[in-house]
């Protein structure tokens, strides 16, 4: 067995809950009703995101490491 380690985002959920996504692997989103749920989906869609990768024969991503917290905004953009 090998141990990786990976940068989890949890956000807050407009209906409640949160939602978790890991920059390294695109397309990662899973959600919980408790942040302790959260963190329990985000080790299984990651466990089963490098399960995929390994039966594809495609390496493991490398972490994508946040050394500062995000900067959150909000944007306003006019569409034609």
């Amino acid at each position: 067995m090998t141990e990786r380690r990976y940068t989890v985002l949890f956000e807050p959920a407009e209906e409640g809950g949160f939602v978790a996504t890991c920059p390294a692997m695109p397309g990662l989103v899973t959600e919980g009703d408790t942040l302790e749920e959260a963190r329990e989906m985000v080790k299984d869609a990651i466990r089963g995101y490098l399960e995929s990768l390994a039966m594809d024969g495609l390496p493991a991503p490398k972490d994508i490491r946040l050394h500062e917290d995000p900067v959150k905004e909000e944007i306003e953009v006019t569409v034609p």
